[in-house]
């Protein structure tokens, strides 16, 4: 327990009276040898030196008030421009709506004419895979055998094309052509697919002529409901080494278009009969069936026997996201069986799931999925009292297993329920038999004809060829012939097409140089998930799952930001200034700042637009050089550019430039020596008017060139850094400038060379006085990395300019600190001598009395500065040298927890779910799952036993186990490598930050005869706390050591279970098909099983042959 004594006078309240005067008598006490710990007003003097050697060395090398002079003497040269919030929304958020309104175009137009080919299409029975030419795009895939032989996966009368490298699409592709995917587990030489691929062949010329008239169209993709792909422009498909189990029926674009959103109860049979191989497949079915739902669709899962009970903590419908998605799968690999069969339990729990309106729900298509071995109730009287006769809810029933029960009454609860009936022999028809429900499902909006014709926007995701992050715009495609016989329209969807625009081209049409460092853009859609922001940056590629992050989690949460969310969701507009917090650019610090958020809708769309400007954005500076360039002709020969090239840095200081795109031609390079090279290379070509390069970027660059090189004449080259013990004076900029001088500490410059991606930067925008950052050290970090390195700590400063009232921070200014010299400086401010006394000379006895001080006591004293995250600046003692920028709980533990228990800190919480993990080993590993049927060699030699059913769902099971790697592993599997690759998860970061604690505290550590006296203050005008301790004289004090450092967040945290409680506020599509009066529901289910045909067969035992003998886990490939 900490005693806390800000004053001793009588002003104490009465119980802590005594508590108060225990303090102040320990503080005057001396101890043995004469010292005594220093007085409340004693240490308060020293921070007032401490706080006035900073000031005066940022005012005489900071040089804030010479650069607002050289801005005031340059102003002929720029003009201030206005950041009007509500104007930037409106333009650019007409300028998305208008990008994504060409992209709509072409997608009815290819919508249009898939209908009226396929309707004109005449049926060929006898049609061969000879008479189509289409270009298979896995035509030219090849593995690697152990041998490293390339083999060649398949015999193709495939087109034979050659490919262009193709900047728009980051890949080679040929224009001429579409290219066509058909997963592996379709045989392409069946009657349905050729006929197929006959009649999609027309859609080329659609695709060719729609990038004729928008030649910025990216893929252009027909998904049909038979699972072939037609996409434009033609490409090879994946990459080698890789089995393809693609299949875009199952993407979630496609899913979205061809179906409304469901509110879905799975339940899955566990009784005693449901065991071995049987209940696998239920649970592999579950994993399958979770994967055709999406962040539009609501589920629930139970599993029942004599009754029913949740898999999971979830007690009603929650949103298919991912992570709700993975606990359910999680939990239903716990399932076990047990105890008899019981329907009615089944299907009254999942009817009363769905008829509970006071949770959040999709409120469109309903249905039950029943996984079953079989039974024989019909329970009839459940389906009287909860469903009929409206029939509002559909049901499915699957026949899980190889058994010989009747299946007649499974036939008629879905044929009674306007559902469908499916069987699952065995794991090679799961993934098929848990996705064509959809088509049940995609009957009333065939029925319901123009009006379902709804262009909807999916996600973000990870596009699979290579486009990095898109959205896909999506319209259904019906079947529009008619069945003459029976005089009734078709109900079936042909399927859905897509169009994927880039993130990258929706970014271009949003400003963000000149809404300065911490102004940005963002957009959300009706889930609250972010596709602009600049905290959206996915570390994993090629994954399955969409990317959906949130807007709270993309941000620091709070009320605020939950109300502008909810009314962006709504479709309003609004404007907000209001204070809140925000993480660093390098995630280690907290900053309290004010922000104004202004909002508006996208229309057309179900995107919402943001802005978020900070008080000193609202204003920039636009350089306007024309007259300058125009005089020399050539920006290479304006004087202030020549403060560009590499022979000036000697004497004016190393330059560093903002890799941006200054001119379309201009080459990237990571390395900003090179970058800079290429920029003064292509200066030396373009001319003052040309159209190739940015004249904001452009000019802003040059004019802050000449600004920051006048700061070196007027300031830094009259001064001697050594005297202060400085390594470095610096200076960056909006314009993308970053000047250090000397040039020889260019060497040891660690910062980013964008400043709008500097930590130092941003910072001292948002923060008023000198902002301190000390060097970077993780847990890791070794004492002998530091041998032959000179620490060097920022101190940096914002610019603080105004023009007729126009406030706004073009510039922060810095020095870089000597540590090791700054410590001595340290040690000496924080001492009772003057400059005229020598170390040593004071005597102090009992009788003299004398106080401590950092300097000669510092092996009784602790002396330390803190920064507002919690990290050691700097300190008295010469053992801390290294630990000069580690959290400091890492380095005195219980004064960091007093520190956080008096309020100096306060902690912050949060989740990161764009991290990447290392793999966890398997904990089977060699273990084959139990229940899976062996055969024994007397079945091997029997002939009889290969034609079995037995025999063919145990061959199913060798294949999809090896190409999954797993026989029902639940996870998805990635096409990156054969190896074992980094995995998404979630990571829990911790942040510290001062309270609104700014007076002087004095505190007892209470731990018995190990206590210990501290004093803390924080420094006027720096985002430092001065803290003066006690060393310990004992280490038997326990306390909690606080953390700091980005850890893997434990299973259960965040906990989902309480989550979905208080789900945060969404909205669903605006339109819902799911009845219509005239659909036909005569067609509910096929007791056929799953038979290959002997070619299929025969194929699929060589690529056995070859799996088992390659012995390589075959991953699955990306999504599209």
């Amino acid at each position: 327990m900490a005693i806390s004594a800000q004053t001793c006078g009588a002003s104490c309240l009465v119980p802590a009276l005594c508590s108060q005067i225990i303090l102040c008598l320990v503080l005057a006490t001396p101890d043995a040898d004469g010292f005594s710990f220093p007085q409340q007003y004693t240490m308060q003097y020293w921070a007032r030196r401490l706080e006035q050697e900073i000031d005066g060395v940022m005012r005489i090398f900071g040089g804030v008030q010479q650069l607002k002079g050289i801005y005031n003497d340059k102003k002929n040269l720029f003009e201030i421009r206005e950041n009007v919030p509500k104007k930037l929304i409106e333009k650019v958020a007409g300028d998305i709506e208008s990008l994504l309104a060409k992209k709509v175009r072409a997608l009815k137009r290819v919508a249009d004419a898939a209908e009226n080919f396929q309707k004109d299409h005449r049926w060929q029975d006898n049609i061969k895979e000879e008479d189509i030419e289409y270009y298979d795009s896995k035509a030219d895939t090849r593995y690697d055998d152990p041998e490293g032989e390339e083999i060649e996966r398949e015999k193709s009368n495939s087109l034979k094309l050659e490919f262009t490298e193709d900047a728009n699409f980051k890949t080679k592709v040929n224009y001429s052509y579409a290219a066509v995917q058909i997963p592996t587990d379709i045989y392409k030489g069946s009657t349905v697919i050729l006929n197929e691929l006959n009649w999609t062949e027309s859609l080329e010329n659609v695709f060719i002529e729609n990038r004729k008239e928008d030649p910025s169209l990216l893929w252009q993709v027909f998904g049909s409901a038979t699972g072939v792909t037609r996409f434009y422009p033609a490409t090879p498909w994946g990459a080698p080494d890789k089995i393809d189990l693609y299949d875009v029926r199952r993407r979630p674009w496609y899913i979205q278009g061809a179906s409304s959103p469901k509110d879905m109860v799975i339940i899955v049979d566990v009784s005693g009969s449901v065991s071995g191989l049987t209940l696998k497949l239920m649970k592999t079915s579950v994993y399958d069936m979770l994967d055709t739902l999406s962040d539009d669709d609501y589920v629930n899962v139970a599993s029942f026997n004599q009754k029913a009970q949740p898999v999971s903590c979830f007690n009603h419908l929650v949103q298919a996201n991912i992570r709700n998605k993975k606990v359910f799968k999680e939990d239903v690999e716990g399932m076990t069986a047990q105890g008899t069969t019981d329907y009615k339990a089944g299907f009254e729990y999942a009817f009363e799931q769905l008829q509970n309106s006071n949770v959040t729900r999709a409120n469109c298509n309903k249905m039950i999925m029943m996984f079953t071995d079989g039974g024989e109730d019909r329970v009839q009287d459940v389906f009287e009292k909860y469903n009929w006769p409206n029939k509002t809810v559909r049901v499915f029933t699957f026949s899980v297993g190889q058994h010989n029960y009747d299946v007649t009454p499974l036939q008629w609860m879905a044929c009674a329920n306007k559902g469908y009936y499916f069987e699952i022999p065995s794991i090679g028809a799961i993934r098929i038999n848990t996705q064509e429900y959809l088509d049940v499902l995609g009957r009333p909006m065939v029925l319901a004809g123009n009006k379902a014709k709804q262009v909807q926007w999916t996600n973000v995701y990870q596009d699979a060829l290579g486009l990095g992050l898109v959205v896909t715009g999506t319209l259904p495609v019906f079947n529009l012939t008619e069945d003459h016989s029976l005089e009734k329209k078709n109900q079936l969807i042909l399927g859905v097409v897509g169009v994927d625009v880039a993130l990258d081209d929706i970014k271009k049409l949003t400003p963000r140089y000149n809404l300065g460092a911490n102004g940005y853009m963002f957009a959300i859609d009706l889930n609250g998930y972010v596709l602009l922001h600049p905290n959206l940056r996915p570390q994993i590629i090629n994954f399955q799952e969409p990317v959906t992050l949130d807007f709270l989690d993309a941000e620091l949460e709070d009320e605020n930001k939950e109300e502008i969310r909810r009314s962006m969701i709504d479709g309003n507009e609004g404007q907000r200034y209001i204070k809140t917090l925000i993480k660093s650019q390098d995630e280690r610090y907290i900053d309290e700042v004010h922000r104004t958020y202004t909002w508006a809708p996208i229309k057309s769309t179900n995107y919402s637009l943001g802005l978020v400007l900070p008080p000193y954005s609202t204003y920039y500076i636009q350089a306007n050089l024309s007259d300058q360039i125009l005089q020399v002709k050539l920006p290479s020969k304006m004087k202030d550019f020549e403060y560009l090239l590499p022979n000036s840095f000697e004497s004016e200081g190393h330059v560093f430039i903002a890799p941006r795109e200054y001119c379309k031609d201009l080459n990237q390079s990571d390395n900003n020596t090179e970058f800079l090279e290429n920029f003064i290379a292509l200066m030396e070509k373009v001319t003052p008017d040309s159209k190739q390069c940015d004249n904001f970027l452009l000019h802003n660059l040059i004019l802050d060139t000449g600004i920051t090189q006048q700061l070196v004449e007027r300031v830094w080259k009259d001064q001697d850094l050594s005297t202060y013990s400085l390594l470095a004076v610096f200076v960056a900029t909006d314009g993308g400038i970053t000047r250090v001088f000397p040039n020889k500490a260019a060497e040891d410059w660690e910062e980013d060379p964008e400043p709008f991606n500097a930590s130092f930067y941003r910072r001292s925008l948002d923060n008023k006085g000198y902002i301190f950052k000390p060097p970077y050290q993780d847990l890791s970090y070794r004492d002998q990395d530091l041998e032959n390195n000179t620490i060097g700590i920022l101190v940096s400063t914002a610019v603080e300019l105004s023009f007729g009232r126009k406030p706004l921070n073009p510039a922060v200014v810095g020095v870089k600190l000597d540590v090791e010299a700054w410590t001595t400086k340290f040690k000496v401010l924080a001492s009772n001598r003057t400059e005229r006394d020598q170390l040593g000379t004071r005597r102090c006895d009992p009788s003299t009395s004398c106080e401590m001080d950092c300097e000669a006591n510092y092996k009784d004293l602790l002396c330390v500065l803190i920064d507002d995250g919690g990290f050691l600046v700097l300190s008295n003692q010469e053992d801390y040298l290294s630990q000069v920028g580690k959290f400091f709980s890492e380095v005195d533990a219980h004064l960091m927890s007093a520190l956080y228990n008096n309020s100096f800190f306060t902690r912050k919480e949060s989740y990161d779910f764009q991290s990447v993990c290392a793999p966890e080993a398997p904990s089977n590993t060699g273990g084959a799952p139990r229940g899976v049927y062996v055969p024994t060699m007397a079945d091997f030699l029997n002939l009889a036993w290969w034609t079995s059913a037995a025999a063919w769902s145990l061959f199913q099971q060798f294949l999809y186990g090896l190409t999954y790697n797993s026989w029902f592993q639940t996870e998805d599997v990635t096409a990156d490598s054969m190896e074992s690759k980094e995995t998404s998860c979630i990571m829990k970061q911790t942040q510290y930050y001062f309270s609104t604690v700014n007076y002087t505290y004095n505190t007892i550590i209470d731990c018995g005869n190990c206590s210990r006296l501290f004093h803390a203050q924080r420094l006027a005008s720096t985002n430092l706390l001065f803290v003066v301790a006690e060393k310990p004289i004992c280490s038997q004090c326990e306390s909690t050591k606080l953390l700091q450092a980005e850890i893997k967040a434990p299973p259960g945290d965040p906990n989902q279970c309480e989550l979905v409680e208080k789900p945060r506020y969404r909205k669903g599509p605006h339109v819902c098909f799911d009845y219509n009066a005239t659909e036909n529901t005569s067609d509910c289910g096929r007791g056929a099983s799953f038979r290959p045909s002997l070619s299929t067969l025969l194929s699929l035992q060589l690529l056995l042959l070859y799996l088992t003998a390659s012995w390589h886990p075959l991953p699955l490939a990306p999504c599209l």
